[in-house]
């Protein structure tokens, strides 16, 4: 029997601000909150799209909290979410200090370039949905679509909403309210 082909469709999602609350230099598990709705709406997105994380951890190469630390951050995150299989399939952290050259660290497209690739994925079925500028910045780098999120009605600076309206990016308030309009 034939393997069916692999879902070419996928989000790549920041982690902070957009499944987690944002609280800064987060660097103990204990302090992983589950924004609200998050992990029903990345259920729903998994019936159609492969989910990818991608973090900008700068507390690494500020010298704030280690490696292992932010992984038992995205360790708690992935127990907290309990997503059904394959859930997300691979958590990226990008340590570079913002004054050091980018690898990975968003705005750098590198990781979704490399992921879209390997996991053979169509780019006009892909999506950076984050909550800053540098997310929205990598996405469209990558030449896939973006989304802003602005949890608790945040309001992104000029700088932002001027990319926004550049690139047609559209604006929703929850991880929820984004995937209830990518699957309408």
């Amino acid at each position: 029997m034939k393997q069916p082909p692999p879902r070419c469709a996928a989000l790549f999602l920041d982690r902070d601000g957009v499944i987690i609350h944002d609280v800064g230099y987060l660097s103990e598990p204990a302090g992983v909150k589950l924004l609200p709705g998050a992990r029903a709406a990345l259920v729903r997105a998994l019936k159609t799209h492969r989910l990818f994380v991608l973090t900008n951890q700068s507390g690494i190469g500020r010298g704030y909290y280690t490696r292992e630390d932010a992984e038992a951050v995205n360790a708690r995150m992935l127990h907290l979410l309990h997503l059904p299989p394959p859930g997300i399939e691979q958590l990226a952290m990008a340590p570079e200090r913002p004054d050091e050259p980018p690898t990975y660290r968003k705005p750098s497209p590198r990781f979704i370039l490399e992921t879209i690739a390997r996991a053979q994925l169509d780019p006009e079925q892909c999506w950076m949905v984050g909550d800053r500028l540098s997310d929205l910045q990598a996405g469209i780098r990558a030449s896939i679509r973006a989304a802003l999120l602005t949890p608790g009605a945040i309001t992104p600076d000029a700088t932002t909403r001027a990319y926004c309206r550049r690139h047609q990016i559209r604006t929703y308030n929850t991880l929820s309210q984004f995937i209830r309009h990518l699957l309408e």
